[in-house]
This record gives C-alpha cells, structure tokens and sequence, in this order.
C-alpha cells in the first residue's frame, strides 16, 4: 500500500526543526530536502530504470500528518518511557513499534533527534563516542506508536548485544518495521551483512536508511546508493526495495522519513493510500 504523490511539496510542511523551501526556493531545492534519492536521479545513465527511487511518494497531506504526530502538545505527549536489557524490561507491546538500529557511529541517535526535533522535551542523547547506546531506549508518541532506539553493533557494542536484540526482533509482535541505518560515505560493511543476514533469518520486514549524506561527494553517494539497490534487489526478501537518504545535520529526508514510519505504523488516513 503505497502513497501516490500529490500536487508536489511547494509550500510544504514547517518540517524538521526547519521549513520546507517554499515555491520561490525553487522545485530542485524542494526535492532535495523532502526527496533526496530523487535529486541523483539525474547523474543516471540515459534510459536507468528509477523505480526504486519512487516507490513511496507521500503527497502534502501526507507529508503534514506525518509531521502532526511528530509534534507534541497537551493531548499528544511524546515521551521517553524506559529502557531495557532484556524483554521482560521492555514496556507492554500495546502499540505499533519500529527500532532503527545500526552500527555504532552511524548517526542513529542523531537522526532520532532530528525526527523528534518537534517535540524538544524530549531527549535522545547524542556522544561523540561510538556505541553510547547501550541498552534499548523506548520513546512513545502519543497514542500512536512507540519508536526504539536500539544499541550500535560493531565497535564498543554491549557484551549482551546479540542476545538482546535477537530476543527483541523475535519476540516483539508489535514490531511493524526494522530501520536498518547505514553510512552513506561508506556504504554497506561487513557487519551491516550480518544484520541483514539476521533480519532476513527472522523474517523480520525492514528497509535501509542511508544516514550523513551530507558527508559524501555526490559521486561516492550515488555509488553506494546503486551498490545497495541492487544488493536489495538481488539478496533480500524482507527488505523495503527503496532506500531512504536523510543528513541530520541539514535535514534533508527527515520529512519523508517520518512520513514512512506513519505509514508503517498505520497512522496515515486510508484515503490518502492506493
């Protein structure tokens, strides 16, 4: 169930801590921040077959519901609930739940923050020391759904690392959706492989978050982005054919983003989805 794009983003949602470009910024800029993977579309080859760059388009009021449920008031607190080491620590599974999950250094709880940067009472904790995160983190939005912040595998990751997120990914039935975050600069590495491999082992539906695009030159982005498409196509059943590119740092695929985890999480309107 897919989002059909509507009418463009010209005067888009007040986004990510930032406002979408409005019409005089111009239609290359829009596209930019709110659909980055589009704006490589032209360094293709002539005749590239670009549907996985569109597979999920969000309209404007898509775009401005999925920032509505990110922005906290009164009747709608998004709130850190716990964290935890081990499941019979996790709070009930009462609501619809994605976890991002990543190697270590890889931005995750930056892009967090970003994508809860309309609500500012709460806090993500962000170091400058890989693998901070060391337990699973539970945020609740509203009534809506529940987002996890989950340990970085790799460098410094917790001793009990695989333990705790395998028991999660199998045992938690509410999850919708896995984010599974990699480097934009340098593309796909071995333990992102063993993630992958976990993920697909459990039948676990996830979808790939290139993270700090604004770091790469454009032709090493655009490599990886071809690299891990056709990796996708050719390696994965569980695996969102489309990949999302979000810079914390200028917010460019915040929007899209959080649009994608509405939808996930079935909080976006059915009239809005074909």
């Amino acid at each position: 169930m897919l989002l059909p794009r509507a009418g463009g983003v010209a005067a888009g949602p007040a986004g990510s801590g930032r406002p979408v470009p409005g019409a005089a910024a111009g239609a290359e800029r829009r596209t930019g921040i709110v659909f980055p993977l589009q704006k490589l579309e032209r360094y293709l080859a002539p005749g590239a077959d670009t549907t996985r760059f569109r597979l999920f388009q969000p309209g404007l009021a898509a775009l401005q519901r999925a920032e509505a449920l990110f922005r906290s008031d009164r009747g709608h607190p998004i709130d850190y609930v716990s964290s935890a080491v081990r499941m019979d620590h996790a709070p009930p599974p009462t609501l619809p739940e994605v976890c991002f999950i990543g190697r270590s250094n890889v931005g995750k709880s930056s892009l967090i923050r970003a994508l809860f940067s309309l609500a500012p009472e709460v806090e993500v904790r962000v170091s400058k020391t890989p693998g901070h995160t060391k337990k699973m983190n539970f945020f609740k939005v509203g009534k809506y759904f529940t987002l996890v912040d989950m340990p970085g595998y790799g460098y410094r990751a917790p001793q009990d690392f695989v333990e705790m997120v395998e028991a999660y990914l199998q045992e938690r039935r509410n999850l919708k959706r896995t984010f599974l975050l990699v480097d934009g600069v340098v593309g796909l590495q071995k333990t992102d492989h063993i993630a992958v491999d976990m993920l697909e082992e459990f039948g676990i539906p996830y979808v790939m978050v290139l993270t700090k695009i604004d770091r790469a030159s454009r032709g090493v982005l655009l490599k990886n982005v071809l690299e891990i498409q056709e990796f996708v196509k050719e390696n994965t059943q569980g695996c969102f054919p489309q990949l999302f590119l979000v810079s914390s740092v200028e917010f460019s695929g915040v929007h899209l983003l959080r649009c994608f985890v509405a939808h996930v999480t079935g909080n976006l309107p059915t009239v809005e989805a074909s």
